[in-house]
């Protein structure tokens, strides 16, 4: 898992003092109108929703309203009980309300209809250790935009085909603390992306993206990536009071366990959160007394492979539990015990 990163790439410097946080998500299970409301909240006023509509084959338009940037991440994760993958194609202001353009896809390519989760946020501001918060959206040939809540300028160094190293100075950790979520961005082919590796240290996070194509071959595109501690994915503004997120590093293990160190298991609650085998390739995962409507469940693989996850079906809010059931992973079309980082956000 360790990761060596050589020296500083591409490097971006925040130009988002002025602009205030904005956040929002949705669970998408319908290709047009108003998706669930249970599942979708944001930093608009009260009165506005979400909404979506049709593109082509696997392809969704999601309307965030009057948060309109420039700026900001995307992540989003398939709902679906076979291998497939939703990707980012781009997203821009349209008039008050930010627009989002999803592409879902089945492994070898084919465009198919799924439902997904998707989180978009723009962060500014600073934070005091050891929260920390970072964010970069790489378009294949630089940085687009960053966000360092250390208020350093984050770097992106391409190390291969389809693999970078991003480093986000500041937020380091003697460990490995928080999580990561990472997401493919490409207008034009079949692209996803992960975690391949990970080194923390004192002075910041070393981070390795790993991308491939319709199948398991290497692929040069973007990506976008968040890293989290102790914040919810939503963004560094003032956080909610109900999130958690885990990273399960023992995928083989039955379970039920809660992974080491625990500053890769974080409940805001105090609480923790425990992970158990489900089925070959599948972990149900449980996040206690923090789960409080309207939230948002986001899933992305890690290790050096092709490996990807998706979630089978939506998970499952009530009494202040949340019952994730379940992340299920692939290699191919062969589901596959593999790590995972999985992050959950309330809106309140």
């Amino acid at each position: 898992m360790a990761l060596l990163a050589a020296g500083l790439g591409s490097v971006a410097t925040s130009a988002q003092a002025s602009v205030p946080d904005r956040w929002g998500f949705a669970f998408v299970d319908t290709t047009s109108g108003v998706p669930s409301l249970a599942h979708q909240a944001g930093s608009w006023p009260p009165g506005f929703t979400v909404q979506v509509s049709p593109g082509a084959l696997g392809q969704t338009f999601v309307k965030f309203p009057q948060i309109a940037s420039r700026s900001g991440v995307v992540h989003v994760t398939a709902v679906s009980q076979t291998a497939d993958w939703c990707q980012v194609q781009k997203w821009w202001p349209e008039g008050t309300d930010e627009v989002v353009a999803v592409q879902c896809h089945h492994y070898g390519g084919m465009p198919v209809s799924t439902r997904f989760s998707i989180v978009f946020e723009e962060s500014t501001g600073s934070l005091p250790a050891p929260e920390a918060f970072g964010y970069v959206h790489w378009d294949g040939g630089g940085i687009v935009t960053q966000f360092n809540s250390a208020l350093a300028a984050n770097s992106v160094v391409p190390t291969g085909v389809g693999v970078w190293t991003v480093g986000l100075p500041g937020l380091g950790s003697t460990g490995v603390a928080g999580n990561i979520q990472v997401t493919a961005v490409d207008s034009s082919v079949p692209a996803r992306c992960k975690v391949s590796a990970w080194a923390p240290s004192p002075s910041g996070q070393r981070i390795q993206v790993r991308c491939h194509d319709a199948t398991n071959v290497p692929l040069k595109t973007g990506w976008n990536l968040t890293y989290q501690r102790e914040r919810a994915i939503t963004g560094a503004a003032v956080p909610p009071k109900n999130f958690a997120y885990v990273f399960d590093n023992t995928p083989a293990a039955p379970g039920p366990y809660t992974p080491v160190p625990p500053e890769i298991s974080y409940n805001s609650q105090g609480s923790f959160n425990e992970i158990q085998s489900a089925a070959p390739g599948q972990r149900l995962m449980t996040f206690h007394k923090v789960g409080v409507l309207e939230d948002d469940v986001q899933v992305t693989a890690f290790g050096p492979g092709p490996e990807f996850c998706n979630l089978v079906t939506l998970w499952a809010t009530w009494g202040n539990e949340v019952i994730v059931r379940n992340v299920i992973c692939y290699n191919g079309v062969t589901r596959v015990n593999q790590p995972s980082m999985v992050t959950y956000v309330s809106a309140r």
